[in-house]
């Protein structure tokens, strides 16, 4: 499936799969073991995990154990939102790195610009202190890129203003009716590639009637309209399941939604 092999090239060089599968909300153990070997027997070369899921040692060994070689393989991880401080992201990338057991990380990303209990609240110079880490583990090779993630423009505008390499990716909430449009415009002209999570607004969209009769002109799922939809934006999906039939279909998007389709979508609204 060529949207499996496509990639998008990060504003430093580094290739990435245009798609990804997320493993949020899975458990560790054998719910993300099994459902990442799913994936990457599926043909998915772009795994996307945090230290806050807590899953990441079950990713790294279903990467181990795939026979995939680990340079065909995109591996992210994500810094604790709560991490605010140069001592604290070192010791979380250590742990990341030390879980999966896979060598240098892909991509390394501020999960959050603020606590997940304490949304909106400001700790720019936190993230300043926090990316300059980042720029170390960058330049010392033990990542091959660093972003973001969940950052609005004044998150970027600061973060960018004190430090020196700007960010090669924001993964940010994407999703048909959800599309962050300043968000995503700024970081289109700074060259920061946008990751769309959730791209099925956690499985809202399924129940959507104006998607579903587009997707049934195509012959195909609203979740796969829905992921095209992303593609179709130059956003990368990260599309998440546990269900191995499902993990197959929401790779299945090698086709083309229509001009007057995708201005359809664009005029959704999907109740946010």
């Amino acid at each position: 499936m060529p949207a499996l092999t496509d990639t998008f090239s990060l504003s430093n060089g580094v290739t990435i799969p245009k798609i990804g599968f997320g493993t949020w909300q899975i458990p560790d153990g054998p719910q993300t073991y099994d459902s990442v070997r799913t994936a990457l027997d599926a043909g998915y070369r772009h795994i996307d995990t945090a230290r806050a899921y807590g899953n990441e040692e079950s990713v790294g060994r279903a990467v181990r154990d795939s026979g995939i070689p680990r340079e065909e393989i995109f591996i992210t991880t994500k810094c604790p939102a709560e991490v605010k401080d140069a001592d604290g992201a070192r010791h979380a990338f250590e742990r990341s790195t030390a879980l999966l057991d896979l060598g240098p990380i892909d991509l390394y990303l501020i999960h959050a610009p603020w606590p997940w209990n304490a949304i909106g609240s400001d700790h720019r110079a936190g993230n300043i202190e926090v990316w300059k880490v980042f720029e170390e583990l960058y330049e010392a090779g033990r990542t091959r890129a660093i972003g973001v993630s969940n950052f609005e423009v004044a998150d970027l505008e600061s973060l960018i203003g004190a430090t020196e390499v700007e960010p090669h990716a924001n993964q940010i909430r994407w999703f048909v009716g959800n599309t962050q449009p300043e968000t995503t415009a700024y970081c289109r002209e700074r060259g920061i590639l946008v990751e769309g999570y959730s791209p099925l607004a956690t499985g809202r969209l399924l129940e959507n009637e104006n998607i579903a009769s587009i997707a049934e002109k195509y012959g195909k799922s609203v979740a796969q309209v829905s992921i095209r939809y992303l593609l179709q934006k130059d956003i990368l999906p990260l599309p998440k399941s546990t269900t191995p039939n499902r993990i197959v279909e929401n790779a299945d998007v090698d086709f083309e939604l229509s001009p007057e389709d995708v201005a359809a979508l664009d005029a959704l609204d999907a109740g946010e």
